[in-house]
């Protein structure tokens, strides 16, 4: 991968992206103008590239020529041994004998660690006031995580909006929860579901705003290695996890605006690190970037973000019978030159790691909703949830990892093709 940063390319033409964020601009309507005012607009929320946000972003902004030069050795060489540093080692060094012995040093780690983790007990317990008149909307709720967000809020006294794919789904949920609680249908995939649904939100919420969303709604199939694959497959899962996931948000964030509300969009840990082939992995790493985004963009506004990256639980996502059948289907639809390349012995281990998915995944549902909960009823929520000791242990640390080592990793635990070289 070639991750560049700014260059003078057509990418970063500055005229072209003033044009277009005016044309952006034009299409909004006189609410949101009104909100973030043309002074906005005319501060640059994209800054032109060359010209720097802050004094010290100016030095190394931009570069000026797609092959120019930055003698970037002899700054880090400078910036090693800057005026004063040896003599402000020779005025620590008095003081560094206390520091020396073990027992302390220990005993302060123990204590810093201890009162840090004391202070954000507290802080993140602090719990939002008058939740019995907060309205919730979750998507995905046929079953999963978001059939179980939507009874444990309704427990909590919160008015939940859930929206589920089918009628059998939302007869089931309704059954399971007071009369509080309403379903509507939607598909995510569609703009006029997705127009209805949020006809119906507005209806129901009125003038006190959408307090919570939380979008939920997900699929992981079909998953294979990409060769394997059509644009079909990709479309498939893209156009619910991240496609219907951004037209959703997009259409109700005045109505969470005027509660100041949340937002909270389910990821995964593979929207950290792509494991395996398709869509899914695609599609959370999509989530992520739209979410820190977005973060950001309505902090302004009272709003916060907050994005769930859960490990492997046992849903309908994790199902090995259904991998397995959409990992046979994908074979099927193989060229013969293909399939020789794979052979059926690797096919017969993808299918055999499917059906041990089962007993690696979590049961306990309730590590991932009450994250979620958290995140939508405290006064002080997190950014990023991480459910799961296979996320928080595993995961997360290897998405920190150097990418020749993780590769070795998954190499190691991976089949391999019988005409890999």
């Amino acid at each position: 991968m070639i991750e560049p940063g700014y260059f003078n390319t057509d990418v970063t033409n500055p005229e072209k992206i003033s044009r277009a964020t005016q044309e952006a601009w034009d299409r909004l309507s006189p609410e949101v103008k009104e909100l973030y005012g043309e002074k906005f607009l005319a501060s640059g929320a994209v800054p032109e590239p060359g010209r720097a946000a802050s004094p010290s972003a100016g030095r190394l902004s931009h570069c000026p020529d797609v092959l120019c030069r930055i003698s970037v050795q002899r700054f880090a060489v400078a910036s090693l041994h800057p005026p004063g540093a040896a003599a402000g080692f020779l005025i620590l060094a008095p003081t560094a004998p206390s520091l020396c012995d073990p027992l302390t040093m220990w005993l302060s780690v123990v204590a810093l660690v201890g009162l840090y983790y004391l202070l954000r007990w507290y802080w993140e317990r602090q719990v939002v006031s008058h939740l019995q008149d907060k309205y919730v909307f979750i998507t995905g709720c046929d079953s999963g995580f978001g059939n179980l967000l939507a009874r444990q809020l309704d427990l909590r006294g919160l008015r939940v909006l859930a929206a589920c794919l089918t009628e059998e789904g939302a007869q089931q949920l309704r059954g399971q929860t007071s009369d509080r609680l309403e379903t509507v249908i939607l598909d995510v995939t569609k703009t006029d579901s997705i127009s209805a649904a949020t006809q119906w939100v507005k209806e129901r919420v009125g003038d006190r705003g959408l307090w919570g969303l939380v979008n939920n709604a997900g699929i992981s199939m079909p998953t294979a290695p990409n060769e394997w694959l059509t644009r079909r497959d990709f479309m498939k899962i893209l156009d619910v996890n991240l496609l219907g996931l951004l037209e959703v948000t997009l259409s109700l964030p005045s109505l969470v605006r005027k509660a100041r509300g949340r937002m909270v969009n389910v990821s995964s840990v593979m929207g950290r690190l792509s494991l395996f082939g398709g869509g899914y992995c695609i599609s959370k790493y999509g989530v992520e970037a739209f979410s820190d985004s977005l973060r950001r963009e309505l902090s302004y506004f009272g709003v916060k973000v907050a994005m769930i990256e859960p490990g492997y639980f046992n849903t309908d996502v994790t199902n090995p019978e259904k991998i397995s059948r959409a990992t046979q289907e994908a074979w099927d639809r193989l060229s013969p030159e293909v399939k020789e390349l794979y052979g059926e012995k690797f096919l017969a281990s993808v299918k055999k790691s499917s059906e041990k998915l089962k007993s690696a995944c979590c049961n306990n549902l309730y590590l991932v909703t009450n994250c979620m909960e958290h995140a939508l009823t405290a006064c002080h929520p997190r950014t990023r949830y991480s459910p799961g000791w296979d996320a928080k242990l595993l995961y997360i640390p290897m998405s920190y990892m150097p990418t020749l080592l993780v590769d070795t990793m998954i190499y190691w635990s991976s089949p391999r093709p019988i005409k890999a070289l």
